[in-house]
Formats: C-alpha cells, structure tokens, sequence
C-alpha cells in the first residue's frame, strides 16, 4: 500500500526508477518491494505503476505490456 500511495505523487510526465522511488520512500534497498507492488496493481490508471522505469531508463516489464506502458508514458509527454 505505501508504494502504491507514493505511486499516485508521481507526477504525469515525469518517470521515476524503481530505486529512486524506493529511495523516496526512505527505503532506498526497497527496490525489488517496489517492483512486485507494481507487478500486482490492478488499477494502472488509477495508482500510476506506468511511470517507473529500468535504472537504465528502459521500459520494463508491465502488467498489460509494455508497449501499453509506452504509449501511456508518450501520452503523458504530449499532453
């Protein structure tokens, strides 16, 4: 639940790592907590999961693909 909270002030447009949200949450070695949490949201939308990326900056895994994470992200960009 706290990942999901810190999910939803993520602000559109702006992707945060799963270890920079970890860290924001001031648990820095939450990395892989952060991951699962996202793994199991059932409301994308809702508690933005789409906008954690790799460290490396590439779109990883995502419940209903990644290439919905892509367009949701290029949405974000846009408007």
């Amino acid at each position: 639940r706290r990942v999901w909270e810190a999910l939803t002030r993520i602000p559109p447009g702006q992707p945060t790592t799963y270890s920079g949200l970890a860290a924001t949450m001031g648990q820095p070695r939450a990395t892989r907590a952060v991951a699962r949490a996202c793994a199991q949201n059932p409301v994308s939308l809702a508690v933005p999961c789409h906008r954690v990326i790799g460290a490396d900056g590439s779109l990883t895994g995502y419940r209903w693909g990644v290439p919905a994470k892509r367009r949701l992200l290029e949405g974000e960009e846009t408007g």
